[in-house]
């Protein structure tokens, strides 16, 4: 007589809000995800505000989140969505290199992290992943994270980036995308003189002599943003 009740909970679809400012990427995932016999979008959005709004009103099972949005960025939406819950999987999807932000993001409270350029049969893999309370990381970044913390060591290679706080590095990604100080400040809310403070420590922290080579080296960053800085 259970048998109603055991199909209803084996064919029951897990709710996905897709939290990214590309309109193309979140449909390319949309149609990945629903073709999925346990996964299901339940809702998209393109900023924090908006992403706040669904996550209030849809209630998802997990989110995707990724790094640029417009305004606060998504690490701001990663923190103030620990603020109001600890137990909602949380993967972070990004083109950004992994080396500066998936740490960042663990820290922050993700339980996963991916890049854009992996598989997409990765992405329903991690998404999975974390829906079981697990956690997802790349191959790379494991083998990198677990030879820091239990051997000691460091890598090779360091980027200068990792010496900035999150919001010296959104700050840097947005001057990158071409934003002024003025619309940075709009975005996230700040004065204008708390985003030129942020320029300053920036430019001490990355050797750069003024805001001419900060803009340069913003940009090159930006272009290349899979690659090593």
């Amino acid at each position: 007589m259970a048998t109603k009740p055991q199909l209803a909970s084996a064919t029951k679809k897990h709710r996905v809000l897709l939290v990214d400012d590309h309109p193309i990427v979140r449909q390319g995932l949309g149609l990945l995800i629903d073709r999925e016999p346990d996964l299901s979008v339940c809702g998209e959005a393109d900023s924090a505000h908006s992403a706040f709004h669904a996550i209030t009103t849809l209630r998802p099972d997990v989110v995707v989140l990724d790094i640029s949005l417009n305004g606060p960025d998504g690490l701001d939406v990663l923190k103030e969505i620990r603020t109001k819950t600890t137990t909602l999987p949380v993967l972070i999807l990004s083109m950004h290199d992994e080396s500066i932000y998936a740490e960042r993001a663990m820290r922050a409270g993700a339980n996963g992290y991916i890049m854009k350029q992996e598989a997409t049969e990765k992405v329903l893999v991690a998404i999975r992943r974390i829906l079981q309370g697990e956690v997802y990381l790349s191959d790379r970044l494991t083998n990198s994270m677990l030879r820091q913390y239990v051997g000691g060591a460091t890598p090779a290679k360091s980027s200068p980036l990792v010496n900035l706080s999150d919001r010296e590095l959104e700050v840097f990604r947005l001057i990158g995308e071409g934003h002024g100080t003025r619309q940075i400040a709009d975005e996230l809310h700040v004065s204008v003189k708390t985003i030129e403070s942020y320029q300053a420590h920036i430019k001490e922290k990355l050797s750069l002599r003024n805001s001419r080579e900060l803009v340069q080296h913003a940009i090159e960053w930006t272009v290349h943003l899979s690659g090593e800085y």
